[in-house]
């Protein structure tokens, strides 16, 4: 598992040339969801001039969606999902819904309208990075102990859950291409006199910064 969405769900809205765009974004596992989704904001936006969407889903984004909703064919949908597709994002549904403000925007401005507000949405929102790590049990000595978070700064990693009895345990969790790597790290680190197990794992969700659009 490792894939890009959504920190969570959210909204943000922007006023073009007296027009609102509302964009809505959320979470979703099925096409079921996602057009559930796109229903329900028509329905709470029913006397919107559009509601375009765009949904991307599954680990290999393999299922693609988007609708221009009466909007000139290409000027809506498509830039919205290509937006979602140059942050690498899936598992999201993206709503943008339109009260026209009386100005007419032409092709271009309403391809850059759509895609910014995608583009606002998700920086107001923010990305997360999913994936599944491996959970190492590490047991030291007090002594060991007061030199681990040099280690860990060194690796990059945090510790969770240390429990302090007549040896610290500490858990730490790491990508599973990295696993020998880090025990190599820490049987280095600690002239082999350490002992680590593994932990099970776990489903983390890492923020990340986006990428550079060119709508904005």
């Amino acid at each position: 598992m490792n894939y890009k969405t959504i920190f969570q769900d959210g909204i943000a809205e922007e006023e073009i040339k007296k027009s609102r765009f509302i964009c809505q974004l959320r979470r979703i596992e099925t096409e079921e969801e996602g057009r559930e989704f796109i229903a329900q904001i028509k329905k709470e936006h029913y006397k919107a001039s559009h509601s375009c969407s765009a949904m991307i889903i599954g680990e290999d984004s393999s299922i693609k969606r988007s609708s221009d909703d009466g909007e000139p064919s290409g000027t809506a949908g498509v830039p919205m999902l290509t937006v979602l597709e140059k942050q690498g994002l899936t598992n999201v549904v993206a709503v943008v819904t339109r009260y026209f403000g009386g100005t007419k925007l032409g092709a271009g401005g309403l391809i850059r309208a759509y895609a910014g507000s995608v583009s606002h949405a998700l920086k107001e929102i923010g990305i997360v990075e999913v994936k599944e790590q491996t959970g190492l049990k590490v047991t030291l000595t007090y002594p060991q102990y007061q030199t681990f978070a040099n280690f860990l700064s060194q690796e990059n990693l945090l510790e969770q859950e240390p429990l302090f009895l007549e040896e610290v345990t500490s858990t730490i969790y790491v990508d599973p291409e990295k696993v020998e790597g880090t025990l190599a790290s820490l049987t280095e680190f600690y002239q082999g006199k350490v002992r680590v197990e593994e932990a099970g794992s776990q489903i983390v969700e890492l923020p990340l910064t986006l990428e550079t659009s060119e709508e904005n």
